[in-house]
């Protein structure tokens, strides 16, 4: 293990020690709608470079390359259908206003609804019933698969599909759950999911303070 994936596992283990999955889980339900109430584009760029650097402190492995492309990708589609102020036009292809604003919102917002996904969500969290524990291996498949860096090869998509299968069937332990960690519950931890909460929130607050100080002008 090198320097570098030294100090991640350091970062994840104090966030797996400071918080609970249930607070964290608690908190991803407040957190997450920051995002879909907030209507400025660029305070949900804010936003979900927020949640970015948040979980880089929480050691998760993210990998800026495909996140990049990801965005990408959805901001280009979003300009297929042109509408709203021209800004330029590359040969017959037309970038407008309209359009580049709503593909940055919806770009940010779903890698930002992903990014504070795996942030709040723990494989540790226990839902009640049936459906929450479906739901809760869903997340723990999603986690993994998303700390990756190829969860599929173009050159061997059956071979690294059963690859990949085979390594979530080997991380649970007998009986098909997975053991929570031990944890120490601080009210520090409390404070911090505080703090970072409101800092979530303050975006989407300031967008609207200023859509409706300009309605009132």
């Amino acid at each position: 293990m090198n320097v570098r994936e030294q100090r991640r596992a350091a970062r994840q283990d104090r966030y797996e020690r400071l918080f609970s999955s249930t607070a964290l889980g608690a908190a991803g339900l407040i957190i997450m709608p920051a995002l879909l109430v907030n209507p400025g584009a660029l305070s949900r760029a804010a936003q979900f470079l927020y949640f970015w650097f948040l979980s880089w402190l929480a050691g998760k492995k993210n990998h800026p390359l495909r996140i990049v492309l990801a965005l990408l990708v959805i901001i280009l589609f979003n300009l297929i259908i042109p509408y709203g102020r021209l800004i330029l036009s590359l040969g017959p292809f037309p970038i407008t206003a309209g359009a580049l604003n709503q593909g940055i919102r919806r770009a940010v917002t779903l890698e930002g609804l992903i990014m504070a996904s795996r942030l709040t969500i723990r494989p540790d969290l226990r839902l009640p019933g049936a459906f929450g524990e479906l739901i809760g291996e869903s997340f723990r498949v999603f986690g993994q698969i998303m700390a990756r860096t190829k969860p599929v090869d173009p050159k061997d998509i059956v071979g690294s599909i059963d690859d990949l299968l085979i390594e979530l069937s080997g991380n649970l332990p007998p009986g098909g759950t997975e053991a929570p960690p031990a944890k120490r519950r601080a009210a520090r931890g409390y404070l911090v999911l505080a703090a970072a909460l409101l800092l979530a929130w303050a975006p989407a607050v300031f967008s609207a303070l200023t859509a409706a100080s300009e309605a009132v002008y």
